[in-house]
């Protein structure tokens, strides 16, 4: 996850070069599937971190009594608040050349 901490992407809307964007495939829509898929994982890796971090200041109270907010937790959950967004690491990954992809009925290397 560290990569992701990392990450320089933009934390705002960006316009993209539409040749860049193309990159090996030549053709964008496959370019965009491939982005899109890259930003699902990086989403569920991120969230599956978020999870485990906040799981550490669970309480497990079965009572409706006081709920009380832990600043710890509200700090984590501010921490990835400010990350970029999932899409936005994915296509800096796609346009540093640092996704790994094929054709299915290409042969595995």
């Amino acid at each position: 996850m560290t990569k992701y901490r990392e990450s320089k992407a933009a934390l705002t809307s960006k316009t993209y070069d539409r040749n860049e964007m193309e990159g090996s495939t030549e053709n964008i829509y496959e370019a965009l599937s491939i982005i899109a898929k890259r930003s699902t994982q990086i989403n569920l890796d991120i969230k599956k971190e978020l999870h485990e971090k906040l799981e550490e200041f669970a309480t497990h109270n079965d009572s409706l009594e006081e709920i009380f907010e832990n600043k710890e937790q509200i700090e984590v959950s501010r921490f990835y608040e400010r990350l970029p967004k999932p899409h936005a690491m994915a296509v800096e990954e796609w346009l540093k050349d640092n996704i790994y992809h094929r054709h299915t009925d290409e042969p595995k290397i």
